[in-house]
């Protein structure tokens, strides 16, 4: 009950104050938790980041991205889709929408990626509603909301199991669109080790099967924060082709990677991109 009201409190205030206070939580939260702090500077170092105004931007980003949340959820769907202020590469949407084969969104935890699923979501017509895969928060408190956040006209959930990636297969089928965070570390068996940022992350494979077994359109996506609460820029772009010799793993962290430079301030280096999960053999 508290957390709701604390949720609505938020969600009730100006996309800018929200970001203002963001920032301070950020900073808040690397200050207090050693653990989130190691990750958050190892992984900026393992991707070749060492600027020191680079970090206080990332920390005071993942504040934003956290305290915007509660907005985005319970806010009117129009509103939240009228904060995406400005839209690069509908057409590859358009594109998808027209040869029926279906798309798979790809987003990372770059940028706002509740966003991006809210905006299509309200764009999309109603032969093509977007499913997202969708993996219990581990506070439990947290569920309820971030499920009530994805009700929406359009917008289905499917559970991260066998089930809900056979729901996944066959809304492309039906040529409707699905999405994925694709730098979320599987569980053992749903994914393989592949490079990302020069060290070896177990990397899910289901995006790839599912397109190769759907013919889909792939598709990466995110929305950039704008400053001062202006709103977000959604940014849409074709899964480039892999490199001779190339695994599908290797191709997808690669494309990440490309997204991240775009933008490396507001990526989630605070999460642990390297862990190894359990009983997966290390990678060698």
């Amino acid at each position: 009950m508290f957390l709701l009201g604390l949720a609505r409190g938020l969600a009730a205030l100006p996309l800018s104050a929200l970001h203002r206070l963001g920032a301070l939580f950020g900073r808040l939260v690397y200050l207090v938790s050693p653990r989130y702090r190691h990750y958050f500077r190892a992984n900026l170092r393992a991707a070749g980041y060492t600027d020191g105004a680079l970090l206080s931007r990332a920390i005071a980003e993942a504040g934003k991205g956290l305290l915007e949340l509660p907005a985005i959820w319970l806010r009117p769907h129009e509103t939240v889709a009228d904060w995406v202020v400005q839209v690069t590469g509908w057409g590859l949407v358009e594109a998808a929408l027209a040869r029926r084969r279906g798309i798979i969104f790809l987003t990372p935890h770059l940028g706002c990626f509740e966003i991006t699923a809210q905006y299509y979501a309200y764009r999309a017509p109603a032969n093509a509603p977007l499913t997202v895969l969708y993996r219990p928060p581990k506070k439990k408190a947290v569920e309820p909301l971030m499920l009530a956040g994805r009700d929406r006209p359009n917008l289905r959930v499917a559970g991260a199991n066998l089930r809900g990636v056979r729901i996944l297969l066959r809304a492309l089928k039906q040529g409707e669109a699905i999405g994925i965070l694709p730098d979320q570390a599987p569980g053992v068996g749903e994914g393989e080790w592949a490079e990302f940022f020069g060290r070896p992350a177990y990397t899910m494979t289901l995006a790839g099967r599912l397109a190769e077994a759907s013919g889909a359109q792939v598709i990466l996506a995110f929305a950039e924060r704008l400053p001062q609460g202006r709103g977000y820029h959604l940014q849409l772009s074709a899964m480039p082709q892999p490199l001779a010799g190339e695994s599908p793993a290797r191709a997808l962290n690669r494309a990440l990677e490309g997204l991240i430079r775009l933008c490396p301030a507001q990526y989630g280096w605070g999460y642990n991109r390297y862990k190894v999960p359990a009983g997966a053999q290390l990678p060698k």
